[in-house]
């Protein structure tokens, strides 16, 4: 029986696109390189079985891949192009190793360096980045997902104290983890940021199981039954859902990169097995079919490399606008499903084996595709940039 080995990196880049990166950029790259070889004869067995093994969020820290961008006391701030090759590589490992960094830096992490006090930063910006504590972001609830803006979490001052009250879901690290950043609002209806450590009396956290997606990270439905937390818990830089919005904004496109990681993925295993794979007397690539499915695929993947290393280069500059990163965001996930799709198709059955790794990356495109904002949310960020009219009711 053949025996197909599609998961080795082919350095894809079909117009150069990453051939000038700085050498301080390509090293952290090459960090994230060697923890998905190192790392992904675990992922397999994880994904299948539906375990976290948290372990991961260590040693990704100790390779310097937990940053993400953030600036802040004590960080190893990487560039935002360092930041979004991370992204790539661990998602063409995985998608539930990038989740990790979307979750604990792209989210937890930044939440506090952009919002938090001194004290704040001081007790959490080290032991997130190092992996030493894990942090969750809670925002999405059971009834407002796209809507988050509409959340009904409640926190009411109580002498020297926060009370907090409500439910969340959907958050990475939430029944795991060491802290999370809840949102709710406060008696004046504004949304506040809070920093409520998971032991705390009331904080009950349970995972959500059934999922066929990022299987080997865990999400968490959580109910806040009267958490108290002190006064110092409240972020004092996030005073209003437009601060809120900032952390999102900053985070989506971290999210496209890593759809190109997933179609970079598929793409290569595609190509890979034409190679291998001999029906009909010759390999697969000898086939015209074929060649016209991966010429399709690769000017898929260059267009999502293109949109990546440009808005990188914006960011750096300090001029990326939140709708650039939706329309990023928008573009690279939809162009991820149509590679991974031809990709499986072209796998026949061995594309539906976890050992093939490309049903993985089908399955996990899924998740991306919706969070951070669908695809209907970013189509109306777009739209109200582009006509000037609001449709989002």
């Amino acid at each position: 029986m053949a025996d197909y080995e599609l998961a080795g990196a082919l350095d894809t880049d079909f117009y150069g696109v990453f051939g000038e990166v700085p050498e301080q950029d390509r090293a952290v790259w090459a960090r994230a390189r060697a923890f998905v070889e190192a790392t992904l004869p675990e992922v397999n067995a994880a994904w299948e079985a539906g375990r976290y093994p948290v372990e991961w969020v260590a040693r990704m820290g100790e390779a310097g891949l937990l940053n993400d961008g953030v600036e802040g006391p004590g960080l190893r701030t990487v560039s935002p192009l360092a930041a979004g090759l991370v992204n790539m590589e661990l998602a063409r490992g995985d998608g539930s190793l990038a989740t990790i960094v979307a979750v604990q830096a792209g989210l937890a992490l930044r939440s506090i360096a952009m919002f938090g006090s001194d004290a704040q930063k001081a007790r959490w910006l080290v032991p997130l980045e190092t992996g030493a504590e894990l942090g969750a972001f809670a925002l999405t609830e059971p009834d407002h997902g796209s809507d988050a803006v509409g959340l009904e979490t409640r926190a009411v001052r109580d002498g020297e104290d926060w009370v907090i009250t409500g439910e969340k879901k959907w958050i990475g690290n939430g029944s795991v983890g060491h802290v999370s950043v809840v949102w709710a609002r406060d008696e004046a209806g504004d949304v506040r940021g809070f920093l409520v450590e998971q032991d705390r009396p009331g904080y009950r956290a349970e995972t959500i199981a059934g999922k066929v997606s990022l299987r080997a990270i865990h999400q968490a439905r959580i109910v806040l039954d009267d958490v108290r937390v002190p006064a110092d818990a409240a972020l004092p830089g996030a005073r209003s859902f437009r601060d809120t919005s900032k952390v999102l904004a900053a985070t989506r496109l971290g999210v496209a990169w890593s759809a190109l990681g997933h179609a970079t993925a598929c793409y290569e295993a595609a190509l890979t097995y034409a190679r291998q794979r001999t029906q009909f007397g010759r390999p697969l690539a000898a086939a015209q079919l074929v060649q016209e499915r991966l010429a399709g695929m690769l000017s898929e993947l260059t267009s999502l490399q293109l949109h990546c290393s440009h808005l990188a280069g914006l960011d750096r500059a300090g001029r990326l606008d939140p709708i650039q990163a939706s329309m990023a965001k928008y573009t690279a996930t939809r162009a991820a499903r149509r590679v991974a799709a031809t990709a499986r198709d072209m796998l026949g059955g061995n594309g539906i084996l976890l050992e093939h790794h490309v049903i993985r990356h089908v399955a996990d495109i899924e998740s991306i595709h919706t969070y951070e904002g669908t695809e209907s949310i970013q189509a109306l960020l777009i739209g109200r940039a582009i006509t000037g009219v609001g449709a989002f009711t």
